[in-house]
């Protein structure tokens, strides 16, 4: 049987800015696109510190993958990038903790870049598995 790849949309987060999905699902994953601290009502970045940059991106990303049927416990594979590692690594990874607390954290990388889109500081996807 050949794979079907179903779009994934919420009002609940930022509408995709480009050519893509905000989240899309093929043989029980979840491929949730990189969120930025968006706020979904003004479709503008939100002020304030990492923390509450953070979080922003997190309710992003939990609101996509309700809508998929899914929620953090799903999720396998998690992809921060940051564009000041030393500044805001400690303070983003203590708020990541607060919603990622399973028995079983996911796989993650966090990288440094030197740029995001829009100017955004922080950008997370991820990747999750229906009824793991």
């Amino acid at each position: 049987m050949p794979h079907q790849i179903k779009k994934i949309e919420t009002e609940k987060a930022p509408r995709a800015i480009g050519p893509y999905s905000q989240a899309t699902s093929s043989n029980g994953f979840i491929f949730v696109s990189g969120q930025l601290p968006i706020d979904p009502i003004t479709n503008e970045l939100v002020k304030g510190n990492i923390q509450t940059l953070t979080n922003r991106v997190l309710d992003n990303l939990e609101a996509i993958l309700h809508a998929s049927g899914c929620g953090f416990n799903d999720v396998v594979r998690v992809d921060v990038f940051l564009t000041d590692l030393s500044k805001d690594f400690a303070d983003m990874n203590a708020e990541y903790a607060k919603r990622f607390n399973s028995s079983v954290p996911p796989a993650r990388q966090t990288i440094q870049v030197s740029a995001l889109p829009k100017g955004a500081s922080i950008e997370m996807s991820c990747i999750a598995v229906k009824g793991k």
